[in-house]
């Protein structure tokens, strides 16, 4: 049963807190062995949409993007709802955007308070324009850009931040993953789970096919937002 949030600010008509306890819901394919696996970036004819950093120390700076199909940066408008829900809890955290794209998730975070962050991205000419972007805002010496598979990433303990603070963890993949990478989508965020620092920060952006008691902890109510087709799902390592 989906109801209508109350807020005051500007996004209340398109904000749906979702009730997740849904008992006769159809679960999700399992996965798919002969899926097409991520192994890069499909040129089209998507026009290229501006992109700038909403809040904090950089805020108003614009960010390349070449409109490739398979790289789908979060709106403006919900990214800024998205920091706004997070707050100033993200001050002192280390950012880890697990499917990078523009970079947009992990630059929003240092420019509000992030100390660094890690930004995975698999596809080569993606990871060169992701790489341009930190450059303009100087980000490189406190950004670690991972050129690799997220699922493997998050696999190889060698490879994550240190744990001296908490995490703010973004993963925001294509929405067919979590039908065609069903298995390796929970396994991957449940092996955050339990590695992250305690008061590690996930937000998780599917769509309204997932369900997100699967998730390795259930968001609180007030935490989960709607922004077709996109939900949002923010919750904390306890």
């Amino acid at each position: 049963m989906k109801k209508q949030a109350k807020h005051s600010d500007t996004l209340d008509s398109e904000i749906t807190v979702f009730d997740i306890a849904k008992p006769n819901k159809p679960q999700p394919k399992t996965q798919n062995r002969h899926a097409p696996r991520n192994v890069g970036s499909e040129p089209g004819a998507k026009e290229p949409v501006g992109l700038r950093i909403i809040g904090g120390k950089f805020r108003g700076s614009k960010l390349q993007y070449t409109g490739d199909n398979r790289v789908r940066p979060m709106k403006d408008r919900v990214r800024e709802a998205v920091f706004n829900l997070i707050g100033p809890a993200i001050k002192g955290m280390h950012a880890i955007d697990l499917f990078g794209g523009t970079g947009a998730m992990a630059i929003e975070a240092i420019s509000r308070g992030a100390t660094s962050a890690t930004v995975i991205e698999l596809h080569l000419p993606t990871a060169s324009m992701l790489k341009k972007n930190l450059e303009a805002l100087n980000l490189l010496p406190i950004c670690n850009l991972c050129k690799t598979d997220a699922f493997f990433w998050v696999k190889n303990d060698a490879e994550h931040p240190p744990k001296e603070s908490p995490w703010i963890i973004f993963c925001s993949p294509p929405y067919e993953f979590y039908a065609s990478r069903r298995e390796e989508m929970l396994a991957m965020l449940h092996r955050l789970y339990e590695v992250a620092p305690v008061e590690s920060l996930f937000v998780i952006e599917a769509d309204e096919q997932f369900d997100l008691a699967l998730l390795p902890r259930v968001p609180d109510a007030k935490r989960i937002r709607s922004y077709p087709p996109a939900v949002i799902a923010i919750f904390s390592r306890e």
